[in-house]
Order: C-alpha cells, then structure tokens, then sequence
C-alpha cells in the first residue's frame, strides 16, 4: 500500500514538474515571438513592404492612387508619385508629382497635372502648385496655381495663367472652369485688360 502511494505521488511529482516546464516554455517562447514581432528591424521591413515611410510630418506613401465619382456625377482619378498624410488634419494629404484626370458625361476629359498638390480625402476638394499645366479638348493651360472645389464644382486656375489654344492665346489672372456646365470665365484684376491672340482663320 506504501509502495502504491509512493508510485502516485512520484507520477503526480512527475506530471506537475512537466506543467511546469511546458508552461514557461510556451511563455518564453510567446515573449520571445512578440519581441521578434514589434522589434525595429522587423517593423522597418513591414513598413518598406507596405510602401510606407516614416516621417515627422506623417507617414509617406508612393505611387497612391485614388479614385471616385465628384458631387456633379463625373469619375475622377487622382495620382501620385509621393503622398505625406497630415498627422495634425487626417484628412489632408500632401502629394508630389500629381496628375488628375476628369472624366465628362460626354465623353470628354481634363487632365490636370503639378509638381505639388494636396488632396482632402473627405470634401475631395484638390489644390494644384507649381507647374500647374491642364488640358482639354485641344486647349492647354498653364499656371502657378489650381483649386478644385468639389462641392461648387468648380476648378479655379490663377497666378501666371495662360491659355493655349488653336484659336489663339490669352493671359488672365484667374480662370474659373465650371465643370458642370463646362464653360470658363475669365478675370483680370485691378482693371487690367486680358492679354489674347485670337485666329480668325
């Protein structure tokens, strides 16, 4: 009967001692994995596959794409080769090398591009800087400077404007190009007179 009690509680030694050695095995092991999880190499390499960068200003992006239908029904893409999310406003994102197509119920399209632009990703609304060139239908645009007002539906082109197109050139000081009914009014300030080489041909 000894003898018995003896063998249980050795067996019984035996499987807690076994408890033990499996439960800090596992959670060393659990540690150990979660440290190789969150450690900095790690989060570099997740970060570099996810395209993402970091920055003091907010997380860089490359070559993001968004796209969407505006407040007047027409599809839009919108690219860009470097994007910096706003930390402070999480809507805004500031981009590099834009490029915006609009695509018309008529089957026509505007292309917008710039070297700088910043896109609210809840009003949709754009701003386009430097190197603001814009096409449509034949007529080419340069400028400083472009805002599109998504809820106006408007597209409004100033600083250094210039028109080009087969009838001819002009020089303005703003252009505001109403997408919905895809007209354009031209605007000189301080009563300057608008600078236009017209073909009459």
């Amino acid at each position: 009967m000894i003898d018995r009690k003896k063998k249980l509680l050795l067996i019984q030694l035996t499987l807690f001692t076994l408890g033990v050695i499996i439960i800090i095995y596992t959670y060393f092991d659990k540690k150990q994995s979660e440290e190789q999880i969150i450690s900095p190499e790690n989060q570099r390499n997740i970060i570099s596959k996810l395209n993402v960068e970091e920055n003091s200003e907010g997380d860089i992006f490359y070559n993001i794409k968004y796209s969407g239908i505006d407040l007047a029904g027409n599809r839009y893409i919108l690219t860009s080769k470097e994007a910096i999310n706003n930390k402070s406003n999480p809507d805004l994102v500031n981009m590099k090398f834009v490029e915006v197509n609009f695509y018309f119920k008529d089957e026509t399209f505007l292309k917008v591009i710039s070297d700088e632009g910043v896109y609210n990703n809840k009003t949709l609304d754009m701003i386009f800087e430097k190197n603001v060139n814009a096409f449509y239908e034949g007529t080419e645009l340069y400028a400083d400077k472009a805002n599109y007002s998504n809820l106006k539906s408007f597209l409004t082109v100033t600083d250094n404007v210039i028109v080009v197109d087969q009838k001819g050139n002009l020089t303005a000081d703003k252009l505001l190009f109403d997408i919905k009914k895809q007209s354009l009014n031209i605007i000189s300030f301080n009563n300057n007179k608008i600078n236009a080489k017209i073909n009459l041909q």
